[in-house]
């Protein structure tokens, strides 16, 4: 039975309202239809009445409470003040503007595309604000995706000023970092990360660790049904008004969406990198979208170069020699770490891809660390001193590989234990957030270890060198982990924690495993069917998975697993699960759904004529029994840690060479190729292109604005380039043909750039120093026609030679306005010095230096 040609039929029911029976006007307002599964629901006081779906009946209390007021949500979203602008970025202006545009004309959901580091948790906080205090949202729920962002979102809230307010958020307003499973009923915004919602909303106790761990990583290896909700009476479905759900490219899909759908709530995505499944998910309904590429032309964020280094065994893998030598090669425990030499049956050879999983190689992690070393200061930021190494993130395979880089960093940079940390959930001794803390804000360390505690979200401004030492396969979570890196920072807390480096204008990404070369696969959505690996298999049943496919490949794993293990590892897994080895885990999980044990219990319980709910109520009640061992993280971390290949084998024999260590020229080739056509698209459309291809040397008359809206133009999509990155890209390609630096946010040098594109200059060099040679050479055709000037003369015309370079141009009115020229006494003084013909020389100057 379907819904849609119900209503009509109802909208009949409330019109004609028997007199008899007590209400609260002429007729009623509130329109449900449900067929027991499915129920719609309808306000008739909404500028539009539409049906939408819920999730449950709202509480009586609920709807009284909305018939007291004057209007409903959807009215009032109809009917806010303009947006006070100040203090918000275009891109955030048109974010918020659009996203109430959509809230108003109710469509349930709203996705919201801005770059990493363009500020997407200061934009929630800003529509927050208005929903709440203009809209009158009840309550506004902010889903993360690990707890520690959820720290990061509760310091925005905590330090955002509302434009024209006398205090702060949460100075106003109550806003409830969600830790327990009680929510504050006088919370107007409760942050919490979705694994614990979910838990709440079904009832039970999340350990703290859970919600360290990214929600996606933990559930992307889903493959079928997963336990469903149920309405919780304590939390009803009208608790939220409106949910952000931060990062949602991470969360939306499989186990997480029905704890979207539970709420009667508008839902509100805010993502870096949207694929096609969240499009999907969000309706296709994209408010706002601002690239990377385009905050990068804004200078929000900033772009990067890439590094590769590539190393023998990196490459290829190696092999290690057993029996005829007798040689005995260290074995490390991964859980322990605890380290014992044995004699390898057989030669070990191994790839690429084994290595720091199976096989660990000293010699290849220090190699790559020697090469960062060796050309850090000479190839990747030669301007600086030397001293201080640039912040530096590496990525790690796991917590074994990371342990493994840490230490070698510290040899390989001679440097104690501050120099580098280890940032993953099984820090011991230090506290994780602290690291994170002290690696973002302090001097040291220098260098951060992380596997994916900080790969997403966390925001560290100062990194300035990303190295991948394990490939990614997913494009958004790749797109995500570089994020790390394109955070644009003021030069002066730059310089807090790196006192050499002046401004961040760039970041390298190193890749010393073939990262950036490897195709990269799109999001995929939960519901498809894939394999599911055995710690995923475990985590999803911890979370309430009860599907027959997935309680029956558990207990195949265990059962498998158990035969490969020896009668100290059983003990271990017995004394973690309650008394239960292996076997007689795999063996409860299948008793709980086999048929026949099944129909037993049921009869054993209700007789013959049990109910269809009593039936599933004892399937139900099986399969937990056969589950709750797997509550224990302790119990799954130990079956994750024995399922893997326990011990390691460290490959002390075989050395490794760098096979090669370059910039990758495709990013630069294609940069060139950018702005080669954008040029050739625009030679006749823009003033400075049509001037510099067409005009003959000596007749061009570049102007200021003309300049300015190339330079504007040149950022627009789909180009979005900028000077800096253009200049760049020709420093890698033709190196010997580039002097210099353009200088920071001078327009003129982009005459420079187009010059050396067209090949009217065979060098690439700042605008400012082809100006400087160009007075000299004019001040000496000035003395050998007779024209010799005074110190004081030639001092202010270097000034104005000066205020050319940067402007293209110099007018009278330049002399009163520009502080350069003013503060020497403007226009007047100006001509008492350089006499009645200062207009002339301004014009033959400017034609002399521009042209």
């Amino acid at each position: 039975m379907t819904l849609s040609g119900v209503a009509d039929q109802s909208e009949k029911y409330m019109g004609a309202l028997p007199p008899h029976l007590a209400s609260w006007g002429d007729m009623l307002l509130y329109d449900y239809e449900s067929t027991g599964t499915e129920t719609l629901f309808r306000d008739l006081r909404d500028p539009k009445p539409r049906s939408r779906r819920i999730f449950a009946f709202h509480r009586p209390e609920t709807l009284r409470a909305w018939l007291q007021q004057p209007d409903t949500l959807r009215a009032r979203l109809q009917q806010m003040p303009p947006l006070d602008s100040s203090g918000l970025r275009d891109c955030q202006v048109e974010a918020i503007t659009n996203l109430e545009r959509s809230l108003a004309e109710d469509r349930p959901r709203s996705l919201i595309q801005l770059a990493t580091g363009a500020g997407k948790t200061f934009t929630a906080c800003s529509f927050s604000y208005r929903l709440i205090r203009h809209a009158g949202a009840r309550r506004i729920l902010f889903l993360v995706d690990r707890n520690n962002l959820g720290d990061q979102t509760l310091r925005e809230f905590q330090n955002f000023q509302p434009p024209g307010a006398a205090n702060r958020f949460t100075d106003t307003y109550i806003v409830q970092h969600l830790r327990s499973h009680h929510i504050d009923r006088d919370a107007k915004v409760v942050i919490t990360t979705i694994q614990r919602l979910y838990s709440l909303l079904r009832g039970e106790e999340l350990e703290d660790e859970a919600e360290e761990r990214s929600a996606f990583e933990m559930a992307q290896a889903a493959g079928s049904e997963v336990a469903p909700l149920g309405y919780n009476p304590e939390i009803p479905v009208e608790t939220f008004d409106f949910i952000i759900t931060d990062e949602c490219h991470r969360s939306i899909y499989g186990l997480w969406r029905q704890v979207l759908e539970y709420f009667d709530a508008s839902i509100i995505g805010l993502t870096a990198t949207p694929s096609k499944h969240t499009l999907g998910f969000f309706n296709q309904n994209l408010v706002a979208e601002y690239p990377y590429e385009r905050s990068v032309a804004d200078g929000v964020n900033v772009g990067y170069e890439i590094y590769r280094i590539r190393t023998q065994v990196s490459e290829e893998g190696g092999r290690i020699e057993g029996t005829d030598t007798g040689f005995q090669v260290p074995v490390r425990d991964k859980r322990s770490r605890k380290l014992r030499y044995e004699q390898l049956d057989a030669d070990l050879e191994y790839s690429a891809k084994e290595l720091d999983r199976s096989v660990v190689n000293p010699n290849q992690i220090r190699t790559v660390l020697q090469t960062y070393r060796e050309r850090v200061f000479t190839e990747l930021f030669p301007d600086r001193s030397g001293q201080w190494l640039p912040k530096t993130l590496i990525f790690a395979k796991d917590d074994n590989h990371a342990e493994e880089i840490v230490h070698a960093v510290r040899e390989v940079f001679g440097e104690g234990n501050d120099f580098a940390k280890k940032i993953t959930y099984r820090n011991s001794g230090e506290d994780p957030k602290e690291l994170i803390k002290a690696f973002r804000v302090d001097p040291f360390p220098r260098i951060a270890v992380t596997v994916d505690m900080i790969a997403t979200g966390t925001d560290i401004k100062p990194v300035e060198v990303l190295i991948f030492m394990r490939d990614v396969k997913s494009e958004g979570y790749y797109e995500q982990m570089k994020g790390r890196g394109v955070r644009s920072i003021p030069d002066a807390d730059l310089k807090a924690v790196t006192p050499d480096a002046k401004t961040k204008t760039r970041f390298i990404l190193i890749d010393a495993v073939g990262v950036s070369e490897t195709k990269k696969n799109a999001s995929q959505p939960l519901e498809r069917k894939k394999t599911v690996s055995f710690d995923a298999l475990l985590d999803q049943v911890a979370m309430g998975r009860r599907d027959e496919e997935a309680l029956s490949s558990l207990a195949g794993r265990l059962s498998a697993l158990d035969r490969k293990l020896g009668e100290e590892e059983r003990h271990r897994i017995a004394e973690a699960s309650g008394g239960k080895p292996p076997r007689e885990l795999s063996n409860d999980l299948l008793d709980a759904i086999d048929p026949d044990r099944q129909e037993s219990a049921i009869h054993q319980q209700h007789g013959p004529q049990a109910t269809q709910d009593q039936k599933d109520a004892v399937v139900g009640r099986l399969m937990d029994e056969a589950c709750q061992p797997f509550d224990s993280p302790q119990l799954r971390d130990l079956l994750k840690d024995i399922k893997q290949k326990t011990d390691i084998v460290i490959d002390e024999v075989t050395t490794d060479t760098m096979l090669g260590a370059t910039f990758d020229k495709r990013k630069a080739e294609a940069t060139v190729t950018s702005f080669r056509e954008f040029m050739e698209d625009n030679r006749d459309q823009l003033t400075a292109l049509q001037i510099l291809y067409n005009q003959p040397r000596g007749q061009q008359k570049l102007t200021y604005q003309a300049i300015r809206e190339l330079v504007q133009r040149l950022g627009d999509p789909p180009h979005y380039l900028t000077t800096a990155t253009v200049w760049q890209a020709y420093r890698r390609l033709e190196a010997a043909k580039v002097r210099g630096a353009p200088v920071d946010d001078q327009l003129t040098e982009v005459v420079s750039l187009v010059r050396f594109a067209l090949g009217q200059d065979e060098v690439l060099e700042p605008f400012g120093t082809v100006v400087e040679q160009r007075f000299n050479l004019w001040l000496g055709r000035e003395k050998r026609a007779g024209r010799a000037y005074t110190a004081e003369q030639e001092d202010w015309l270097r000034t104005i030679a000066s205020y050319i370079a940067a402007n293209a141009e110099i007018t009278p009115r330049d002399f009163q306005e520009a502080p350069s020229l003013a503060d020497r006494g403007g226009i007047i003084q100006a001509r008492k010095v350089l006499g009645p013909e200062l207009n002339d020389m301004l014009d033959d100057l400017q034609g002399a230096l521009v042209a």
